[in-house]
């Protein structure tokens, strides 16, 4: 059977979404082709934000390849399912634009949360919970039933699957990318100086922190690492492309039993790498080893500057601020770039974050401001303000977050006067 896994063309008017705006690589849609060839079935990605693609150009493409199922994702890539726009307004104008006879099918942290809602806003045949890398070919040859995380509806009603699709990660073999353009991705995912090539890879999915703002309870929350040879076959293949600069995309960089051996092995290749991570699971030597694998980039999520405030948020930190200070001032002598990120707690005095930042700064770290936490349905937070998700929840998480923030003021990074939710998912 046919396959066309489509990433949309991506626009963020009016949204509450704090990610980057610039393409990335969608792969979940290059793991899940892999796994269509694998089947023995004929998969076509196309990435419309990557090419420039409107949905005519792409109706056009799917009306020669006549899929049996189109698959468009909720959120622009697994980079930022954690942190996705909270509308469905993209995906929503892109089944519109592309039906026919084929099944729509909706993967991401929408269709994981409320399968329900998100079958009948975007008026599509399947939401996938869950991790779709494995489960999407299964669509082909086993019963929707038997699928792990499968939903759909049809002239019975709806069938919402009370399971997720969990990825086995030393399954995923490294991507051959001979079905995606690399020569076109120049985009560097945080890296504000210099130029180059960029792209983004994955060794490890998960986390084993449970923290109350973090959207992975319901897709990549168990820790799993990938071969890590079949990681490096795939760094080689970019390199050989031209690519000088990969971004990790794990949650949290840095743990796991094979990250060292992956970070000598990086060593000696021709690539700087950039990384999301947590400051207190390094060492001034394992930093070293960051730093001579040719680490550019390195976001730290410290989240407050209290003990109080890490402990309210579940961070599972078991060091001082003032150790956190410390690594954070050391990786900056091996890293050209290192962020800490924080969120906006009760407990910490703005002064105190002021004075904090300026320490910081003076040493070359740059330091967010407090961002407002959004609570993604589906998370700690969310469930402890309203309970389980129903059909509505990113209605109210969406409401909750700016009535409470629209006094105190979003981000630098964000939409300053946000549109209503319902307004967003009503634009064509």
């Amino acid at each position: 059977m046919k396959f066309a896994l489509i990433n949309p063309a991506w626009s963020f008017e009016g949204s509450t979404y704090f990610g980057c705006h610039d393409p990335h690589y969608p792969l979940e849609l290059l793991f899940a082709c892999d796994k269509i060839r694998e089947g023995g079935h004929e998969p076509l990605l196309v990435d419309a934000q990557l090419e420039k693609l409107s949905p005519d150009a792409v109706r056009e493409t799917l009306d020669s390849f006549q899929p049996d199922f189109v698959v468009i994702p909720t959120a622009p890539s697994y980079l930022f399912w954690r942190c996705p726009p909270p509308e469905l307004r993209v995906p929503q104008q892109w089944f519109a634009a592309l039906t026919g006879k084929w099944v729509k099918v909706a993967i991401g942290p929408h269709a994981s949360a409320t399968p329900a809602a998100t079958l009948r806003k975007l008026k599509c045949d399947v939401a996938l919970r869950g991790e779709p890398d494995e489960t999407i070919v299964q669509l082909a040859d086993r019963p929707w039933s038997d699928i792990d995380g499968c939903s759909w509806r049809d002239d019975q009603g709806e069938h919402i699957s009370p399971t997720l699709g969990v990825t086995d990660m030393k399954n995923v073999r490294g991507l051959q990318f001979d079905n995606y353009n690399v020569e076109a991705h120049t985009h560097r995912h945080h890296v504000f100086f210099g130029e180059g090539k960029g792209a983004e890879l994955e060794f490890a999915r998960g986390c084993p922190w449970n923290c109350s703002f973090c959207n992975k309870t319901l897709f990549r929350n168990k820790f799993r690492e990938r071969d890590v040879d079949e990681v490096l076959s795939e760094v080689d293949r970019l390199v050989a492309r031209g690519v000088n600069y990969i971004y990790w995309i794990d949650e949290i960089f840095g743990v796991g039993k094979n990250v060292r051996r992956l970070l000598e092995e990086l060593r000696h290749r021709p690539v700087s790498i950039g990384l999301q991570t947590r400051i207190d699971l390094w060492t001034e030597e394992s930093l070293d080893l960051l730093g001579e694998a040719h680490c550019i980039s390195m976001e730290c999520g410290i989240e407050s500057i209290t003990d109080e405030g890490r402990d309210e948020l579940n961070k599972g930190c078991r060091i001082s601020t003032e150790r956190l200070t410390e690594l954070l001032i050391y990786a900056r002598t091996k890293i050209p770039w290192v962020q800490a990120n924080l969120i906006l707690t009760d407990h910490d005095n703005r002064d105190l974050i002021r004075r904090w930042q300026e320490n910081l700064k003076e040493h070359g770290v740059w330091v967010s401001d407090p961002v407002p936490m959004f609570p993604y349905p589906g998370t700690p937070e969310y469930i402890k303000l309203f309970g389980i998700p129903d059909d509505r929840a990113w209605e109210r998480a969406h409401h909750h977050y700016t009535e409470q923030f629209k006094d105190k003021g979003f981000s630098d990074i964000q939409e300053q006067h946000p549109t209503p939710i319902e307004d967003l998912e009503c634009t064509f």
